[in-house]
């Protein structure tokens, strides 16, 4: 059953798990997918029996995968879920018109997403032209499939334009900002009650929060779950000295992933949850762009991951 749009507002008020895609060899492990969105399901410590949203996106790598892999990977961890917890797919818009196929194909699936996470587009384009083609896209496959659809600010200069966005399409219901928290006020002031503003980059989220964002990304909830709920439980709760606790025994291994560009962001999630030992989880050998950290690199995640296992 689809859920309603202010209850899906507030269900995104929470962690986005973004659990990352293992790989065996060059293709998906999807087996090792599959216990990796268990573990998700059966390890939820969000207060109030609040529903576990997890995200196919960015981090995961699935953009790095060709559309079957990517339409397979969205129904079965749909499957997964059954009929508990929101589901996220993220969609990079170009070409405009595969991203429809796909987008309709998912939204005919037997668990279909709740909503689409609208990427960062490559190529060359301008903030009028995202705004032409993201009001046709949403008005017609909102129409058609009843898609909702976030917005993915990385673009400064966009700003605007999705303010206008989210004010002016029924079918933009928020935005995930992936700039920097100086972006918080002026896209909460901007969009008003039209639609939710959440913190896009990880769970040091402590600042976005009392700044007036809702909820937080989290890559490393496939391997520490009970730390990203912990923090979304405290600042729900405005209890953000609680939530800085947390996030200082997230901060090292955070800190790995986001260095030099977001280098490690993927496979420094691979290489914790591989050094872990624990056998509910799997993380893999590497995608494609992104192999095994370098010695070194391991060493460090090593220890950042000591504070962070008691959160498993």
């Amino acid at each position: 059953m689809t859920i309603e749009t202010p209850n899906l507002l507030d269900a995104l008020n929470s962690v986005t798990a973004i659990p990352v895609i293992p790989f065996n060899g060059d293709g998906v492990d999807y087996a090792g997918h599959a216990k990796n969105v268990d573990y998700l399901m059966a390890n939820n410590s969000l207060d109030g029996g609040r529903p576990r949203v997890i995200a196919l996106a960015g981090t995961s790598l699935i953009h790095h995968v060709d559309r079957d892999d990517q339409l397979r990977l969205m129904d079965e961890t749909g499957q997964q879920m059954g009929g508990e917890g929101i589901l996220m797919s993220g969609i990079v818009p170009n070409p405009i018109g595969d991203a429809g196929k796909l987008l309709a194909a998912q939204a005919s699936l037997k668990r279909p997403p709740d909503v689409y996470l609208l990427m960062p587009i490559s190529g060359v384009h301008s903030p009028d032209g995202i705004y032409d083609q993201y009001m046709r896209f949403a008005e017609f496959y909102g129409k058609e499939y009843g898609a909702r659809f976030l917005y993915y600010f990385r673009n400064k200069n966009d700003r605007e334009i999705l303010i206008k966005l989210i004010k002016e399409s029924p079918h933009f219901v928020g935005v995930k900002i992936g700039t920097d928290e100086s972006d918080v006020e002026p896209i909460i002031e901007g969009v008003g009650n039209s639609g939710i503003v959440m913190w896009g980059i990880g769970d040091r989220s402590t600042r976005a929060a009392e700044l007036g964002a809702k909820g937080h990304t989290s890559g490393i909830a496939v391997f520490s779950a009970g730390a990203s709920d912990a923090l979304n439980n405290a600042q729900r709760k405005g209890d953000y000295k609680a939530s800085r606790r947390v996030e200082a025994a997230i901060s090292a291994l955070e800190e790995i992933r986001f260095r030099d560009g977001r280098m490690y962001n993927y496979s420094a999630v691979v290489e914790a949850m591989n050094l872990s030992g624990f056998d509910d989880i799997v993380g893999g050998n590497g995608g494609p762009f992104n192999p095994p950290v370098p010695p070194d690199v391991s060493e460090e995640v090593k220890a950042a991951i000591e504070p962070l296992m008691e959160y498993h």
